[in-house]
């Protein structure tokens, strides 16, 4: 079953039918047991009518035992039947299942004389019904041809003679089992249309709730066949789970697309800056190939290593790209600015170092941070008109390395841009030595990817200042 409609519809019908058949069941047993408690309320009500005609005296053959419909057996101590209704031809329920009395002779009256009564003055025994609460059983009994279910209740009698008689009397439960099988048929019946409906109507708001979801499938699968990132799919004016899921797909989509259109621009430029540099050392090449005399080793040395940096580069923005973290190791970002510098032997402006003391460790790993650092002191070093200044220290949990130079500066407008891919300030471009525009964007990547930021601003001398931040390393 791989329809949501159908799995939802089958669900809720269990549920509902679940729900239904428990709900069913208690009511069955409640009204069963009050109707039971009713009938053995009948019956006790009966037998406490014949037991107190025995306590006051009456004969067996005085007993009104001419109900039908609730049929007495009276039985003595020792089980023997001495009394039963008029028309009861058998029984069973009451432990005794005799119908006929053992001696039709009647039970001594309050006329009859004692021969046995004592002489001596005591008073006679004393005549009562129990009160303690009856015994209920089930049972059968045929009165007059027809057998019937009754609820019989046991009350036990001390007559006057101190006789302990037992009165079973019984009360139809043929009341009971029609009310209970009328209302199980009446279940039993409109279950099925029951969970016909349920089923039904959740179908149909399954179908509508999803109706926006097959809408956003099609216009992914439209957008998939087409490839067009610039098509959106519709969102629904309603609040719930599928519009924001609509919303959530077009941010994904805009997303996507702008990565994709990045990604074109990005191999659009490698291209042409791989062209230059492969194009200008291929003629350099083949002039040298016709005419040795003339080849410039020096400018051929300058356009392999320019194109080595831009193929380095372009590798490590594509393993950026793909999502590569970095290693967690301890940098001493102090120190490895001071190394930065050391090895800059051959710049046109030598920077000027500043390390505060204290903890400046932070984690990640070398080889990129010192990629940020490389790319920072020579953009640095290209504006720079007379000096370049580096800083590091730590501000509360970060360590802070700061780049300056006094060169022309950076506008405001342009700040932010200056950190996209192959972006070239014209004034920057009029003295590029050889660079592709990925410095600086390479440096922001790394810092993001270290937790960190990289932010360029107004030096003092109102030349540029970038400051790079990263978090500091936890100290065990």
């Amino acid at each position: 079953m791989r329809s949501v409609r159908a799995r939802a519809a089958l669900g809720a019908t269990l549920v509902v039918a679940v729900a239904l058949a428990a709900a069913g069941l208690a009511v069955l047993l409640v009204l069963r047991g009050n109707l039971t408690d009713r009938a053995g309320l009948e019956a006790e009500v009966t037998a406490r009518e014949v037991a107190g005609e025995l306590a006051l005296g009456a004969t067996y053959a005085e007993l009104d035992l001419d109900d039908d419909d609730h049929p007495v057996q009276v039985t003595d101590e020792e089980g023997r039947v001495v009394a039963v209704s008029k028309d009861l031809e058998a029984v069973s329920g009451t432990g005794t299942a005799g119908v006929v009395p053992v001696s039709p002779a009647p039970a001594p009256g309050p006329g009859d004389d004692d021969d046995d009564e004592d002489d001596d003055g005591s008073d006679p025994p004393r005549s009562e019904v129990s009160s303690d609460s009856p015994d209920f059983t089930n049972g059968t009994a045929t009165v007059d041809g027809e057998k019937a279910d009754y609820r019989f209740a046991a009350v036990e009698v001390t007559t006057k003679e101190d006789v302990t008689l037992t009165v079973h009397a019984g009360a139809p439960l043929a009341a009971e089992q029609e009310a209970v099988n009328t209302v199980r048929t009446s279940m039993l019946t409109g279950l099925p249309v029951m969970l016909l409906v349920v089923a039904g109507v959740t179908w149909l708001v399954t179908r509508r709730a999803l109706r926006p979801v097959e809408g956003i499938r099609r216009e992914l699968a439209a957008i998939t066949a087409s490839e067009d990132l610039a098509r959106r799919v519709p969102e629904p004016d309603s609040r719930d789970e599928i519009a924001r899921l609509a919303r959530t797909t077009n941010e994904t989509l805009t997303v996507l697309e702008a990565s994709v259109d990045r990604q074109r621009r990005f191999v659009a430029d490698a291209s042409h800056e791989l062209r230059s540099p492969i194009a200008s050392l291929r003629t350099q090449l083949e002039v040298g190939a016709a005419h040795p005399e003339l080849l410039d080793l020096p400018g051929a040395v300058t356009d392999t290593v320019r194109l080595q940096v831009l193929a380095a580069d372009l590798l490590l923005l594509a393993r950026l790209d793909a999502g590569e973290r970095p290693g967690r190791t301890a940098v001493d970002l102090g120190a490895l600015v001071r190394e930065e510098v050391s090895q800059r032997t051959a710049d046109r402006i030598a920077p000027q170092v500043s390390v505060a003391d204290g903890p400046l460790e932070v984690a990640g790993s070398r080889g990129q941070l010192a990629r940020v650092v490389g790319n920072l002191l020579d953009n640095a070093e290209r504006h720079a008109e007379r000096s370049v200044a580096v800083s590091v220290r730590a501000e509360r949990d970060e360590v802070l390395v700061e780049v300056t130079d006094d060169g022309p500066g950076v506008p405001e407008a342009e700040q932010d841009r200056i950190f996209e891919r192959f972006v070239r300030l014209d004034d920057a471009r009029s003295r590029d030595d050889g660079g592709a525009g990925l410095g600086l964007a390479i440096a922001r990547d790394v810092a993001a990817r270290h937790g960190g930021t990289l932010t360029v601003g107004t030096a003092p001398s109102g030349g540029a200042r970038f400051t790079l931040r990263l978090p500091g390393r936890e100290r065990p």
